[in-house]
């Protein structure tokens, strides 16, 4: 813990319901096997089934079909990744480090590296003066104004949808993931060359069993819609209407979890496919909370229900929020630039 986040939990002040969190942040070994069971193995059925459909000539719309359930799957797979990487996931420290790597294989992402960079999201989630590390890329208005003709270029392109959640995840996952986060430590760097070296195994034996297209013609597909997704549940966690951010002066833990991380309320099949990070604003209270006991939380602590939930089509508002338009005190469009009083 660094010495800012040790000052900042020292000014904040916890309402008398937030010690009820703890009783939701034990793990359960059984519940967590059972959710590898019903996830990893059809997962892994999916894909046999897959290259049985490209191998034989199976029209391909058929493969790319299966290839949406199985990004489902992943993308709840990664869940119980993101769940290790809190500890969180199995009680046992050595369980949730070796599923971590396990699942960071599936997933195309080192179990170390991302787990410190993501602490720092945790860390640092809603506050204006501590951006960069493990969030999404935001400029308040003032900034974007002063801003070169080159960096506004690359802003905007950054922020469109079709690269953010296009080309963005397939460049993260395929390559970015690939190399160290900046200041990795020694443990950071060893992840990410151990999961390169798993992968590196996963392509050569696919290339001498399956044949490297068939692996690519199944993972590529993948990695692009369950990539995409999880892009999508991540921005709209910290990018949505009545969105709270702050300098650090005035930043407050408890307002940067309960206003600065949404409710995004799914549908119940959507809820399991997403392992309930839906309810993130829970998750930023106590990430030790895991993903099967986070609708118990909720249903359990009033103070948690009076959070306005996002739906699933208010949150497509969130693709028009480009700005943190300090003034206001809310996301802003590129085109409300335009207006007078910005």
């Amino acid at each position: 813990m660094t010495e800012d986040t040790r000052s900042t939990e020292a000014r904040v002040a916890k309402p008398d319901w937030y010690a009820d969190l703890a009783r939701y942040g034990q793990a359960d070994r059984r519940r967590a096997t059972w959710q590898l069971v019903n996830t990893v193995i059809p997962y892994l059925l999916l894909w046999a089934l897959m290259v049985y459909t490209v191998r034989q000539g199976t029209p391909y719309w058929i493969t790319l079909a299966l290839t949406v359930v199985a990004s489902a799957l992943l993308v709840r797979i990664f869940i119980f990744f993101h769940d290790c990487c809190h500890g969180a996931f199995f009680p046992s420290r050595q369980a949730n480090r070796m599923w971590g790597y396990i699942t960071g294989v599936l997933t195309l992402t080192a179990y170390d590296d991302w787990r410190h960079t993501h602490a720092i999201h945790h860390a640092t989630a809603g506050d204006l003066d501590r951006r960069g590390v493990g969030d999404v890329w935001t400029l308040t208005v003032d900034e974007y104004r002063a801003a070169s003709p080159g960096k506004r270029f690359g802003y905007w392109l950054y922020r469109n949808p079709l690269f953010m959640f296009g080309i963005g995840p397939l460049y993260s996952f395929v390559i970015g993931h690939r190399f160290p986060s900046k200041g990795a430590r020694k443990r950071e760097r060893a992840s990410v060359i151990v999961t390169n070296l798993a992968l590196l195994a996963v392509v050569v034996a696919a290339s001498l069993t399956i044949g490297l297209w068939t692996y690519l013609s199944i993972q590529l597909p993948i990695l692009v819609i369950g990539g995409a997704a999880g892009l999508w549940l991540f921005y709209v966690q910290h990018q949505f209407e009545g969105v709270y951010w702050a300098r650090y002066e005035e930043w407050d833990m408890m307002r940067a979890a309960l206003e600065g991380s949404s409710y995004y309320k799914l549908p119940k099949v959507l809820q399991w496919c997403t392992g309930n990070i839906g309810l993130h604003h829970i998750h930023h209270l106590r990430p030790r909370v895991p993903n099967y006991r986070l609708q118990q939380c909720y249903d359990s602590i009033p103070a948690l229900q009076a959070v306005r939930p996002v739906t699933l089509g208010e949150s497509l508002k969130s693709l028009r929020m480009r700005l943190w338009d300090e003034e206001r005190q809310q996301m802003v469009s590129f085109q409300a630039l335009r207006k007078p009083h910005l």
